[in-house]
């Protein structure tokens, strides 16, 4: 994966923002650590002048236009930092969900398959929430920190430079010494507090999704106290980390009282011996104040890198798979129709000697219509995997019109199909919208038509028209209901093959029986493969299979 495409491109993309955002950060530092450092030599200077007589002549107006301009620079800065950097932290936000999701998706169901749908939305919630903020909570703030250290001691090593020494010191003490203690072990510490967070988050929605069996089964009060364990454990490593950042600020106020102790007397001495002006000691003093208030989120800053290191370690790791399957370099074009063969096809689940299919032959002609039966875990929903190529055979050939489906690009092959998944939902949206899944430039009259072959016209005219809302996951519908607006959506998107995976589950018998007589009539000259429990009306197919042992065996149709 090039840069461009990985992680990294994504912050590459706004690099201007960026770059502007740390500028303007430091520029706020600059213009924070100016007014005070002027301001306690103006002051000083106007009371020497005013305590010796010599009001008169001093010159007001050059500080004080000074600490206007710095007021309203550090005003101004600091309004453009904020802007800025929220307009790209957003901005970075909304391309990592498209990034994570554009290479998350190839890997449904392959390499998906045994990651807990908790864990991928706590990946989704948590660790991206720690990573587009990076630049504006670590990269930024430590860069600007580093330059205005940089600048802090290159002014003192102008009017006094064992000052400029001791400002060194005091940088490296509490921006990198002390944020390093407090950092030791801190991947592993980030890591621990990034599987507790997943493992509460995953256990939360694992509940709710859950929670009516739960309830039927009694089981809720055990599944609450795993929750509660989940939530004490993150706690207690929260805990164990701000014990930690505690410390350091701890050591931090240490160093900076030590630190501006030490800058008083070298400036108060140099005043003294005459060595510099008493205003130039003021600065030098202020500014050390100054310097040790934007030096205290150090520690903070570095936390944040850690947290989001960790966070885009984790990303990587669902994003960086490989897919189970791959296009060719030169894909081989497929015809508009054609026959599906599956010739001797094997297969078994990656980690597993058990052979699902083993040497399966099937030919479904373009237009024929083919049942498959069998026991649960017998290989049928493998058979439709293989056909809608989320896996590779590990042995013979899926071919459709005589190409080899491994040779053809994989959104030319989608673009044949049409499936209706066991389960399949109904969004939260208008009719429109869910049939527009099907079809994305379907036209109301198409919709209607679709709907009148899965009788659910009149439906829709009673529930208010194709704008009409249907509820999250489909509250406003009957289970049958629900059934044949997936149907439509499928039937809607008008390809020469369609794979039907347990259609008619958590169906009554006869509304299971009227949605197969309705599906016949609608899919007209298409190919059809039904994976079904259940017996068919006459008429439906054409031919009916028996899977077992990893071939087929066809059976008598009804």
């Amino acid at each position: 994966m090039s840069t461009r495409d990985g992680l990294a491109g994504v912050f590459l993309r706004h690099r201007r923002r960026l770059l502007a955002s740390a500028a303007l950060v430091l520029a706020t530092m600059l213009a924070g650590v100016g007014l005070l450092g002027l301001s306690g030599g103006f002051l000083t200077a106007a009371a020497l002048a005013g305590a010796a007589g010599m009001a008169a002549g001093f010159n007001f107006f050059s500080p004080s236009g000074g600490i206007r301009a710095l007021t309203f620079a550090r005003i101004v800065s600091r309004y453009g930092e904020k802007l800025i950097g929220h307009d790209a932290t957003l901005r970075i936000a909304r391309d990592l969900r498209v990034w994570f999701f554009r290479r998350a998706l190839p890997l449904a169901p392959a390499k998906l398959g045994a990651t807990r749908t908790g864990e991928l939305l706590a990946r989704l919630m948590g660790d991206i929430g720690e990573v587009d903020g990076l630049t504006v909570r670590a990269l930024a703030p430590l860069a600007a920190l580093a330059g205005i250290g940089l600048v802090g001691i290159g002014a003192a090593a102008v009017i006094h430079w064992p000052a400029a020494v001791l400002l060194a010191l005091l940088a490296l003490a509490i921006g990198f010494a002390v944020p390093a203690l407090v950092a030791a072990s801190g991947q592993l510490r980030e890591r621990e507090r990034a599987a507790r967070r997943t493992e509460l988050r995953t256990l939360a929605y694992e509940g709710l999704e859950g929670a009516a069996d739960l309830q039927s089964l009694d089981a809720q009060p055990a599944w609450i106290a795993q929750v509660d364990a989940a939530a004490v454990a993150l706690a207690a490593t929260d805990r164990r980390q701000r014990r930690r950042l505690v410390a350091g600020q701890a050591v931090h106020a240490l160093l900076a009282a030590v630190g501006l102790l030490g800058m008083l007397w070298l400036a108060l001495s140099a005043a003294a011996r005459g060595i510099i002006e008493p205003a130039m000691a003021a600065v030098l003093v202020f500014m050390t104040i100054g310097l040790l208030e934007v030096w205290a989120g150090a520690g903070l800053a570095w936390q944040s890198l850690q947290s989001g290191r960790v966070a885009a370690r984790r990303l990587q790791q669902i994003a960086g798979q490989s897919p189970g399957v791959a296009d060719p370099l030169r894909p081989v074009p497929l015809p508009a129709t054609g026959a599906v063969r599956f010739e001797q096809v094997t297969f078994a689940w990656p980690g597993s000697t058990r052979k699902l299919l083993d040497g399966l032959d099937l030919e479904i002609a373009p237009g024929e219509r083919v049942a498959i039966h069998g026991d649960s875990g017998c290989g049928k929903t493998t058979l439709s995997s293989l056909l809608l190529r989320l896996w590779d055979p590990q042995a013979g050939i899926v071919r459709y019109g005589g190409v080899d489906l491994r040779q053809a690009a994989q959104a030319d092959w989608h673009r044949h199909l049409a499936w209706l998944p066991q389960g399949a939902p109904v969004f939260a949206g208008s009719v429109r919208e869910n049939l527009r899944i099907g079809d994305p430039a379907a036209s109301d009259e198409a919709m209607w038509q679709v709907l009148a072959e899965v009788r659910l016209d009149g439906w829709g005219r009673q529930l208010g028209g194709l704008d009409a809302w249907v509820g999250e996951n489909g509250a406003t519908m009957s289970a049958g209901q629900a059934r044949r607006l997936a149907l439509a959506r499928a039937l809607l998107r008008n390809a020469p093959l369609m794979v039907l995976d347990e259609p008619t589950e958590g169906l009554d018998v006869d509304t299971a029986q009227a949605l197969m007589t309705d599906l016949a009539t609608a899919l007209g000259d298409r190919s059809l493969l039904l994976i079904s429990h259940d017996e068919l009306p006459a008429g439906v197919v054409h031919r009916n299979y028996r899977l077992q042992g990893g071939r087929l065996a066809e059976m008598p149709l009804a």
